[in-house]
């Protein structure tokens, strides 16, 4: 079998880094540099970091992230009052593990929103599985999936995901439908996975957001006690960065 052969063969089983790899070294002459363990070697390397980041890619595709956000581009400027060390031990995603909760408030456009995909990116980095969700689309989505008989299936995926991101959390307040259905995620997710929040509000004022004491005691009490808090400060980004660049640190 010459290596034109064995090159469609690798495309054909969808050994694609396998593939890749081997062409790369017969156009470069470089074969012949290798003993065939040491080639076999490096072709299954290949393999496995091409299935890893095929991985990723899906993960985050999955994740419907609402910007590109990479931890190495958050602005820790100090007016920001955001603690660049608790950051890099979040993004090193323990949290996860522990089934523990962050919670990110602030003024419009000072980046929330950026941070907590920032967060998400790396989750999947990681390999976790993450869902990204703006808190008005998705209680608007719950409420459709409730006609069309999905709302099971949308559940479902917001269960098994190991980190939910509740953007734009308190915009407007909480009807009954969507308090309930706010409930039945957090209570699904207590000590199984985590949720980041963002939030315009503070905390503090969560409680008569969400509007039924009962339900808000319920959920405060599940999503606060084991929560890192970030309350970032300052002016809004929007106003200091050209329209090109604010497309990745907006909320």
């Amino acid at each position: 079998m010459n290596n034109s052969d064995t090159l469609n063969k690798l495309r054909s089983l969808k050994l694609f880094g396998m593939y890749h790899a081997f062409k790369t070294n017969l156009e470069m002459g470089k074969t012949e540099d290798y003993t065939p363990d040491q080639l076999l070697a490096e072709l299954i390397e290949a393999e496995h970091e091409d299935r890893i980041n095929r991985k990723i890619n899906r993960l985050i595709d999955a994740a419907r992230f609402r910007y590109k956000a990479s931890v190495e581009q958050i602005n820790f400027h100090r007016d920001r009052n955001i603690d660049r060390t608790l950051i890099m031990r979040l993004a090193e995603c323990g949290f996860i593990e522990k089934h523990e909760n962050v919670l990110i408030t602030g003024p419009t456009g000072i980046g929330k929103s950026y941070l907590a995909s920032a967060l998400g990116h790396q989750a999947c980095a990681l390999e976790y599985k993450v869902v990204y969700w703006s808190a008005p689309k998705l209680f608007t989505k719950l409420k459709q999936a409730k006609a069309d008989n999905s709302y099971v299936k949308e559940m479902t995926r917001i269960e098994r995901s190991e980190m939910l991101i509740l953007d734009d959390f308190g915009l407007q307040p909480l009807d009954a439908q969507s308090r309930a259905m706010l409930m039945e995620i957090v209570e699904d997710r207590h000590e199984k996975n985590s949720i980041v929040i963002t939030s315009q509000l503070p905390v503090s004022a969560w409680f008569e957001m969400i509007g039924d004491k009962t339900i808000a005691d319920a959920v405060l009490d599940r999503i606060v006690h084991n929560a890192h808090r970030i309350e970032a400060l300052g002016e809004s980004m929007r106003k200091s960065r050209p329209r090109r660049v604010e497309e990745n640190v907006y909320e």
